[in-house]
């Protein structure tokens, strides 16, 4: 899939975060809690000792 300026952005620590956009295009949840999720996916908190 080519990336279009929707599709992503910079934060500012200079790493590339994807849009609802792009996820939506993706199609499928990758269950890595992802900012922008649409399937609102958050990782399950670890458990401290």
């Amino acid at each position: 899939m080519d990336l279009k300026p929707e599709d992503y952005y910079f934060n500012e620590e200079g790493l590339m975060v994807f849009t609802k956009i792009y996820h939506l295009k993706r199609g499928h949840c990758c269950k890595s809690g992802c900012k922008h999720c649409p399937w609102n996916y958050k990782k399950p908190e670890k458990k401290k000792p």
